[in-house]
């Protein structure tokens, strides 16, 4: 027998071993379905010749790799044609093996090149639409492809398990339920057009503070019922690869804890993608190979080297490298890029693109209130209009880090608010708050320098020293804006923006990060003595030369633009203020509240207007002193490139607001699962607990009997709604559940029908006062009803049993509750739920 072909045996008996794994937790595992539960979806299976011959091309080519080309194929390196995206994988040219490009992307395609720039997952999720949910998906799928690219690092998945987690608009929902939904749709969305989808991140990366080293402690009921929902719905919609996360998992990285790749991920949910490694997430080679890690990114540290090292010695076998190229080549060719010729690449459809992405914007769109009718805008209120805060006038596409999208373009709020008030009105525009500084002004410094528009030619320095003289105490922010290297700035001797470890220096911010003209943009806030500074500046042109300017605000400045803005409120008849929270990855946010002066604004604007609505531009939950004082709030998250006309649609009520929230907005930061429990959040001494168990998110709240600001699938309407005749009834082991809503207003509107269930007496297991367990989005015009039906699974009505690893019914007399949040639910009854 020759060495190609052994190895090949061992090879399938490892991954026959790996498809009989046992789940997450030490003992033996059934199927994770109960009785009367759904089945697993998987994607569709390929003709059995052709399967037969896909396989028989890839032992073939596994038989002509050498171990140097075979562990090329395990781990990025650099592009030599970089078309702007987050990895590369060179191919093997000899034998047909194509490289691959690998895209970040939740929000849609982050590459050099302009993409559309959709709305983030958490206002997709919002809509409560999978269908929708797929749509997007094509949309990032086609434009992927477009854009050269063959794999995309998205969706993110992991849960909105607390609120100051800074990649919570990255991703859908607190709800289990809800988020397994809509990855599995986005993820055929994306797989539809031909382009591989990477479901991140796995598992438990909940929080960006310390996350590379952070150890999440979480029980085996607790995993299966809330973070583990979503991965095992992106592996049945037939995911083609799966990102490790950066975080331990009991005890164990990620990215080499066989207990979640080989013995869950692979054995029991039947993955058959591969894994890659979160970049610089691997942390060994031995460990992380023999785990089930397959592809090491961005570069070889681990797998590269001191893998061919690993097998040459005899601590790794190469059946094992077989076994990871066999299911990144497999991988390859179910999407086609191992086929000769390749299939050839869609142009962009960016009018598309667009469409869809105004679509998702009015779609979840979220109205958290609306008192005397101040919205929608109509009469004179729609004809005097008083625009404020600074993006109202720079549009506020989407969050920093991988969501990072070049937009084909982008308006202003106030751009759309203006066409669509039209000719006759009024539309009035004040700052509000100054987010990109003013230009000092030439004599403040002696000797005098210009710092406003300055350019320095290649490989020249420019550096200026001088004083300037504050007769009180002041709050200043000086910022630097930049197209080069950083200048150095330093006042008093100090250096105000050094370049910061990892990627706090490179993902800062999707709004604050660069201004309107494109230049980088950092800032500094700075407490400053009435008497004399000292302000020193350098600046190097580098190879390409630069340009910069100094800009800064003061007290002053602030109080000046703040009374121009009431000002502005009072002479209109109606106040449209945005409001902003700028999130990006690398870091978590330190407050709910948002953060400047906008606090501040908003109780002087509304106070001057009390017809004021406050659109907030934000990444999760705001807690919102100001919110007796206000007429309206509209949740609009980070809305895209189409965000403008969307947000004015639903001022004007061209469109109903039909966004539902998919977090809890809390009352107050102590009235939060974490509020005083550092263990649980964001950790202590590298270790943190989900000691929540199962209740996650609206779960926490109704046990703990909260009063949340806003609970899980709060949103209002233009339009008024009615609950009516709830029969439920048992059917196929779960329950039939009918009711029906109508629409009682005098406009079209959206509702999102929600079903929740109660626990079950029969098992003695910790389980939520209510889960949610179905909805429905529904279009109704004035006085029309619909009958609306809803199928509650036994998927749906069990429980993980960590002693028997396995999902059990819960069986017995169950309440269910409908309506339209968590806890707005005016319809109630009780069934029998019986195994079949």
């Amino acid at each position: 027998m020759s060495e190609a072909v052994s190895r090949r045996s061992a090879m399938r008996l490892l991954a026959a071993a790996g498809t009989a794994g046992t789940a997450l937790a030490a003992g033996a595992c059934a199927p994770g379905v109960p009785p009367g539960a759904e089945a697993r979806g998987t994607p569709p299976a390929a003709p059995a010749a052709a399967e037969g011959k896909g396989a028989a091309r890839i032992d073939a080519l596994l038989e002509r790799l050498t171990l140097d080309e075979k562990t090329a194929l395990l781990h990025g390196a650099p592009d030599p044609a970089s078309l702007g995206q987050a990895g590369y994988v060179p191919g093997v040219a000899r034998l047909g093996i194509p490289a691959l490009r690998l895209a970040d992307g939740p929000a849609g395609v982050h590459v050099a090149r302009p993409a559309t720039a959709l709305p983030a997952p958490v206002l997709l999720a919002s809509a409560f639409d999978p269908a929708l949910a797929r749509e997007y998906g094509r949309v990032l799928g086609r434009e992927g492809r477009a854009l050269g690219q063959d794999v995309l690092l998205s969706p993110m998945v992991n849960l909105i398990r607390t609120p100051y987690a800074g990649r919570n608009f990255e991703t859908f929902a607190e709800d289990p339920r809800l988020t397994a939904d809509l990855v599995g749709e986005m993820i055929r969305g994306i797989q539809d057009e031909g382009l591989i989808a990477t479901v991140k991140h796995f598992a438990l990366n909940n929080q960006e503070h310390g996350r590379d080293t952070v150890d999440v402690i979480a029980a085996e009921q607790t995993l299966h019922e809330t973070e583990l929902r979503g991965f095992e719905a992106a592996v049945a919609a037939g995911a083609g690869a799966v990102m490790g996360a950066y975080n331990k998992v009991n005890g164990v990285h990620a990215c080499e804890s066989k207990p979640l790749l080989d013995e869950l991920l692979r054995g029991s949910w039947g993955f058959d993608g591969w894994v890659m490694s979160d970049w610089d997430a691997t942390h060994s080679t031995v460990a992380a190979i023999g785990a089930g890690l397959d592809m090491e990114m961005p570069g070889g540290t681990h797998f590269g080297g001191p893998l061919r090292e690993a097998v040459r010695g005899g601590s790794v076998p190469e059946a094992a490298v077989d076994l990871a190229v066999h299911r990144i080549l497999t991988t390859m060719d179910r999407f086609g890029l191992l086929a000769a010729p390749p299939a050839a690449r869609p142009a962009r459809d960016a009018a598309a693109g667009a469409r869809t992405a105004r679509k998702v914007a009015a779609a979840g769109a979220v109205l958290l209130r609306n008192e005397h009718g101040t919205l929608p805008l109509t009469g004179a209120a729609a004809r005097s209009i008083a625009v404020i805060g600074p993006t109202g006038q720079v549009p506020f596409v989407g969050g920093g880090g991988s969501a990072h999208v070049v937009p084909d373009g982008a308006a202003a709020p106030l751009t759309a608010i203006r066409r669509r008030a039209g000719n006759g009105s009024t539309v009035r525009y004040a700052l509000g708050e100054d987010l990109y500084g003013r230009p000092l002004p030439a004599k403040l410094l002696t000797p005098a320098a210009d710092m406003e528009r300055r350019a320095v030619e290649p490989g020249r320095v420019w550096s200026h020293e001088g004083e300037f003289r504050l007769a009180a105490d002041d709050e200043w922010t000086l910022l630097v804006h930049y197209t080069g290297k950083r200048p150095v700035v330093r006042l008093d001797g100090e250096e105000l923006f050094p370049v910061r470890q990892g990627v706090a220096e490179y993902f800062a911010g999707g709004l604050l990060g660069s201004a309107p003209d494109g230049m980088s943009v950092r800032r500094s806030i700075l407490a400053l003595k009435a008497g004399t500074h000292r302000l020193a500046v350098t600046a190097e042109g580098g190879d390409n030369g630069q340009r910069f300017r100094i800009r800064h605000t003061t007290g002053a400045i602030r109080a000046a633009d703040l009374a121009e803005a009431v000002r502005t409120a009072k002479a209109a008849r109606s106040v449209v203020l945005f409001a902003y929270e700028d999130a990006t990855e690398g870091r978590d946010r330190t407050s709910l509240a948002l953060p400047g002066g906008q606090e501040r604004l908003i109780e002087a604007v509304a106070a001057a207007n009390p017809r004021t609505t406050v659109v907030l531009n934000t990444s999760s939950s705001t807690t919102m002193p100001w919110l007796p004082r206000t007429g309206a709030v509209l949740q609009m998250y980070y809305p895209g490139q189409e965000g403008a006309g969307a947000t004015a649609d639903l001022l004007f009520g061209d469109v109903d607001p039909g966004g539902r929230l998919t977090q809890t907005f809390p009352a107050d930061e102590q009235a939060t699962p974490f509020g005083g429990d550092p263990l649980r959040y964001p950790g202590v001494g590298g270790r943190q607990e989900y000691s929540e168990g199962v209740h996650v998110g609206h779960r926490w709240y109704d046990a703990q009997r909260v009063t949340p600001l806003f609970p899980f699938g709060h949103g209002l309407s233009y339009t008024t709604w009615q609950y009516e005749k709830l029969t439920v009834r048992p059917e196929r082991g779960g329950l039939r559940v009918e009711f029906t809503v109508r629409n009682t207003g005098r406009r079209k509107g959206t509702e999102v029908a929600q079903v929740y269930v109660g626990p079950s007496a029969e098992l003695e297991l910790d389980q939520p006062v209510r889960a949610l367990a179905g909805y429905r989005r529904l279009v109704l015009l004035p006085g029309r009803a619909e009958r609306v039906t809803l199928d509650i699974t036994a998927r749906a009505l069990s429980s993980w049993d960590p002693e028997r690893h396995a999902w059990v019914l819960g069986s017995g007399r169950r309440q269910v509750f409908v309506g339209r949040s968590s806890r707005e639910l005016p319809l109630r009854s009780k069934a029998v739920v019986t195994s079949r």
